[in-house]
């Protein structure tokens, strides 16, 4: 089977915060940006990487969502239990600097995980957790 991952969606509750953390902050670039009743979509990706896609969507923007449904996404973005986005870097120490002299919410710093892999992780502006592995 000849298949492979296109992209995929995190939440994000502020436009102007989201930008200013995956497109200067993580060097993504902006692919597209759609905007419809004051809610934007935002399709980022690394730029050596033309075939994956992040798409940074209004949190609950289904209508199929219940007011109900809606309040517990919100309540668990601001909790930064909602969503996780693992990405992977060459160079851990000068990633997790970077994040973290660009005012980035740290949640751990670099470390030797028990199961072989080490990493970071960040949270972005919408809560969601990204942990960063370093690709050896």
């Amino acid at each position: 089977m000849d298949i492979s991952i296109y992209s995929a969606f995190l939440p994000h509750d502020d436009r102007v915060a989201a930008l200013a953390f995956y497109r200067d902050i993580l060097g993504f670039e902006v692919r597209n940006e759609v905007g419809y009743n004051g809610m934007h979509w935002i399709t980022v990706g690394h730029p050596d990487q033309p075939g994956t896609s992040l798409v940074l969507h209004p949190p609950a923007a289904d209508p199929g969502v219940t007011d109900d449904e809606r309040r517990t996404i919100t309540e668990m973005m601001a909790k930064g239990t909602y969503a996780i986005l693992t990405l992977a870097t060459a160079d851990l120490d000068a990633t997790f600097a970077a994040l973290e002299g660009s005012g980035a919410d740290i949640v751990q710093e670099p470390i030797e995980q028990p199961y072989g892999i080490r990493d970071c992780a960040v949270r972005d502006p919408a809560g969601n957790l990204l942990r960063i592995n370093e690709v050896r």
